[in-house]
Parts: structure tokens; sequence; C-alpha cells
């Protein structure tokens, strides 16, 4: 029996066929090898394995990946960058894994250079290259570990253990650069495109493990289905039909994955809608409805300001005073619409908490009296505490990002540390080593202290406002600071310590008209469907908005506009199953792909004695 190869694959066979080839055709021997043969036809699916080729398809992977994440936001492209990624590492032999290294590599620097252009934006060129160096190297080594991983002839043989484990072994990586170097990276994860798609939902049941997998494993079958189709002979009039059968089966499985989240119970209230980007919904007088109907403990009544700065992408410490100033107008404004009746006329129509942004007052109002001061007296003319985010600067050296709980008439009675500083951006490790290669590193001047608090601020209520009867009471809430959004594991111990709503204070000042707030809102609506908690992201310049515990934006704001709303937020104690799950499917996920690498090492070294 002979082999028809896969493509014009250069290295040294090791006597497997590369993933996606029809079983039926994968025997030992390669004709178009032997001396005095004529030479095999080969198909569209073969030239596409060739070395230029695979390149090719590397830079239309990384570009389709890219153009799913917003702004674009063009989804579905996410299964087609998959595809494109897995056709791209078709090479196989001796020496594939360091080829298809390179092939990651390609993939990876046409993703991550555009997907993070907001760094090169709000810092300088080589700081931004290097995070996306840095982060394509791992794409990169996943080239080599699935080149590895697949070399089970169990995998070989069937197109759903190409998908398993190709995904197992994507979403793995995808966890482990979300851990390391220095706490890790969670930017451009697969999940992280599907807030407004069907398979986003699956973030309820497994979190953002999940759902990655289920766009790398539909991908691939995309892939597959495609491959059976290329392979097949035009003239043959009945295998084109059986591989017309074939990829039609690989497509519904695709489809199976894509939309079977959509039959998961998630709390859902039908009188919520989703905005467009174009919509400018909860102006004044109006209350925004974050799915009320799916409330367990209460509602919640907050109001958020996002009050601007005068220079887009000078950052919000480049406007002294005047970020303050804006988040008090905003703030009065909100007691002016109270006090007018337009939140409604019974005592618990008034908001029960005002929600400023991260660094909302530019200058600590606990060490700034007359600060302290402008605050109370809004806090006081607004009737409820303001959650205000700010810069402590303690004599030990060093500063911390907080959220600041302040009540009116009594100051700051709750505090919030933000545990998970940005490294390079709100501190620098080894710093003496990376100014070698950038003097940007000297803008960081003090270095930000990681918090060692859970992110639970206990908001006083009246009990009877929100809906829980007489008396006074407490609603927790889950106040991660800015890019902690993107880490699922600082959100799910928030919940699982009573936090009953999201809150998101973030400034996104430094980034100028780029997607990096709308990226940071699509990580707020998967965390909100991961938790199945209401979130508010509230930013000093926008892009701001409120999501419902099913993930839909019901509110949003525009770039760099002064602006302010109210919004009734669903109070929810149930925890999700992914919540429940806590670290396991990452770990499970982790310790799965090195057991299929390491199991792809000794079948291919057995393979290479016998």
């Amino acid at each position: 029996m002979l082999h028809v190869s896969p493509g014009p694959v250069e290295e040294p066979s090791d006597g497997s066929a590369a993933p996606g080839v029809d079983d039926s055709h994968h025997v030992t021997r390669d004709v178009s090898r032997d001396e005095g043969s004529t030479p095999r036809r080969t198909s569209p699916a073969d030239r596409w394995a060739s070395r230029p080729a695979t390149l090719l398809l590397a830079v239309a992977a990384g570009a389709a990946l890219w153009a799913s994440f917003p702004d674009v936001g063009a989804w579905p492209l996410a299964f087609v960058g998959v595809a494109l990624l897995f056709a791209a590492l078709r090479r196989d032999g001796r020496r594939a894994a360091g080829w298809n290294f390179l092939v990651g590599l390609v993939a990876g620097l046409t993703f991550w250079l555009p997907h993070i252009w907001w760094a090169n934006f709000a810092t300088d060129t080589v700081p931004w290259v290097a995070l996306s160096v840095l982060e394509t190297l791992f794409l990169a080594a996943f080239g080599s570990l699935w080149t590895w991983a697949r070399r089970w002839g169990w995998v070989r043989r069937h197109a759903g253990a190409q998908a398993a484990v190709f995904a197992v072994v994507f979403v793995a990586v995808e966890q482990w650069r979300s851990e390391i170097p220095f706490g890790g990276f969670p930017w451009g994860r697969l999940a992280w495109a599907m807030a407004g798609a069907p398979t986003g939902r699956a973030a309820w049941l497994g979190g953002t493990t999940l759902v990655s997998l289920l766009v790398a494993a539909a991908g691939v079958l995309l892939a597959l289905a495609v491959g059976r189709l290329l392979r097949t002979p035009w003239r043959d009039a009945r295998r084109r039909a059986r591989s017309a059968a074939s990829a039609a089966v690989l497509v519904l499985a695709a489809a199976v994955l894509v939309t079977a989240p959509l039959l998961l119970p998630l709390a859902h209230d039908p009188g919520t809608r989703e905005v467009t980007d174009a919509e400018d919904p909860g102006r004044a007088g109006t209350v925004v409805d974050a799915g009320t109907g799916t409330a367990e403990a209460g509602v919640l009544r907050a109001g958020a300001v996002q009050g601007n700065v005068s220079e887009p992408g000078e950052g919000s410490f480049a406007n002294r005073a005047e970020v303050l100033n804006n988040h008090l107008e905003g703030t009065y404004a909100i007691a002016d619409e109270q006090a007018s009746g337009a939140f409604g006329d019974q005592p618990g129509d008034a908001v029960d908490v005002v929600l400023w942004p991260e660094n909302g007052s530019d200058l600590d109002p606990q060490t700034t009296p007359e600060v302290g001061v402008a605050i109370d007296d809004a806090a006081q003319a607004v009737g409820a505490p303001i959650l205000v985010g700010a810069q402590e600067w303690p004599d030990t050296g060093g500063r911390y990002n907080v959220a600041l709980l302040w009540e009116p008439g009594k100051g700051v009675t709750q505090r919030y540390a933000k545990q998970h500083p940005a490294p390079f951006g709100e501190y620098i490790p080894i710093r003496s080593f990376v100014r070698l290669f950038s003097a940007q590193v000297d803008r960081v001047t003090t270095d930000m202290i990681p918090g060692t608090e859970p992110a639970v601020v206990d908001l006083p209520v009246d009990g009877a406002a929100i809906g829980r009867g007489a008396g006074p009471t407490t609603v927790p809430m889950a106040t991660v600071i800015c890019f902690e959004v993107a880490y699922d594991e600082i959100i799910r111990d928030a919940v699982r310590r009573g936090a009953q709503v999201l809150v998101v204070p973030t400034n996104n000042a430094s980034f100028g008209y780029t997607a990096e707030s709308t990226q940071q809102l699509a990580m707020t609506r998967l965390q909100a469907i991961t938790t199945g908690r209401a979130a508010v992201q509230v930013s000093t310049v926008g892009v701001s908005g409120v999501v419902a515990p099913d993930g839909t934006l019901v509110a949003r704001t525009q770039l760099f506009t002064a602006d302010h709303w109210v919004a009734d937020l669903p109070l929810r104690t149930e925890l999700t199953p992914a919540v429940r799950a806590g670290y396991w499917p990452g770990w499970g996920v982790g310790a799965a792909a090195v057991v299929l690498v390491v199991g792809g090492i000794v079948s291919a070294v057995r393979a290479r004695r016998r």
C-alpha cells in the first residue's frame, strides 16, 4: 500500500502523516520520492503545505484573530483564525517542530502588534514591541508543542481527537501566559472575543477556559472540513460525495460547539436589550435597567461618573485637579436630577452609591484636606457614599492604587488596594536591566505596591431601599481595578467571598482613541457571565458600560466625553458552576497538555526506533 503525502514536506518523515490527512490515504511510503516513478499529481491541500504557503497562512491567521477582537469585533473570525493557524502548522517530520515554532512566531506577531497597539500609544515603540514579542513567544512555543502532541497515532486517526488535542494544548499555553512571567498577561485570550457570541455564554459553565476550548476546537473542525474537500479530486464524483458528507458532519459538529451554550440557564431578564456602539443610552434623568428581573437579594441603584480629561492621550495625572473637579461636577449633576424627581419621588428611589473610576481623584482625599471636604460635600449633596479611585503614598515608600468608599460625614470607611499592579506600567521589574533598552521606564517614578486584601468593599445601604426589608444592611461589591478584570482568580475570589455585583473602575486616559477600553469592556462582559453578576465598568474617559448578569451590554458611553448615568443593578448571590470550579478547569487543561505533549514525544521516539 502506498502513502500519498499530505504536501511537499521537506523534512525527513517519521512515518506519520500530517494532521488533517484523510485516513484512507495514510500508509507508509511516498512514491513521489522513488526514482523512475511518475510524479504524482498534487492536490490544492498539498500545495498549501509548502514553506511559503504555511507562512502566508500564519499571517492570515494572525490577521483574522486580530479582527475578531474589538474594535473590529468580528467574532466569527476567531474560528477562521484558528482554522488558518491549524492549516499553517501542517508540516511534519523530524525538523517540523522548529519550523512550526517560526510559523507560530509569524502568526503571533501579526496578531499581537496591532492587538495591543494601545501600548505603543501609551508608552513608546520599544515597550510595545517587547510586550508583543514576549506574548508571541508563547504562540510560537505552541506551534512546537502541537507538533509533538499530535504524534500520537490515535490523534492522527481521528478528526475529533485532533480538534480536542489542539484545543487543549492551545488553551493550556493561553493559561500559562496568563500567569507567567510577572503574574502573566491574560490579554488576547480567545474567550475575550466571544462577549457578544453564543459561545461566550459557556463562561457561565467553565469560565474563560471553556470558552477558549470551544473556539479552538470549532476552528480545527472547520479546517478539517475544508481540508477534506480540497483533497478530493473533482473528477471522482463518488469520492467527492463522500468527502462532502464527511465535511458536512465536521461543520455540523463545529456549529454545535459554537451554539450549544445558548441552552445554558444563564440569569436572563427578557426586558433587557443590548445597545449598539452608536447608541447613547442612560442620559440625564433616566435609569438603566441591568436585568433587575434576575435579582435575588434586592436591587442596587448606582450612579456613575465619567469625568473626562481635556487633553486625550495625556493621562489623568497630567490634568491635576481637573479630573477631580470633573467627577465632582458629574456627581452634583446626579444629585440635581435626583432632587428634581427624575429617578422617582419615593425615598427608595434615591441612588445608593456613586461610582467613580480609577484615579477619579488625582489627589488623595485622606492626606489633602480640601479634597476630602470637596468629596464629602458632593456625597452629602447626593445623599450616598462615593467609591473614589485614588492613589495612596505610604511613608514606607511606593504607592497603592486604591478604591476608597467615602461615606457622607464619615470619610473613608472601606478600602481596596489593587492586588495585581501592571508590570512595566505601574511598576518596573528589573528596572536597571530594562532601562538599557528604553528610558521609558523612568516615566514610572514610584513603583506601585500590590494590595493584600480581597477585592470586596461592603457598601452600607438601607435594606428597605434595595428591597431587603427594614433596617441597615450591606452590599458586598467586587471592586476590581482596571487590568484586574482580566485575571479570573481575583474576580472569582471576590464573588466566593460574597460579592453581589461587579464594579470595574478603570483609567483609560493614556490610551487615546485606541481599542484598549473596548477590549476591556469585552472582558467585563465575559466576567459578568462567568460570575452571574451585573457589572459596571466606569472609566475616566470611556468606554464605560453597564452589563446585565448574562453579559448583555445595556448601556455604554463614548470615548473622551464627560458623562454620567444611573443604573439599577440586580443583586445576586447564587454561585455559577464556573465560580464553584475555581482553578480546576485551568489546572486540568494544563495537566492534560503536559501529558499529551510528553506522550507524543514518547510515541515519536518509539516510531523512530522501529
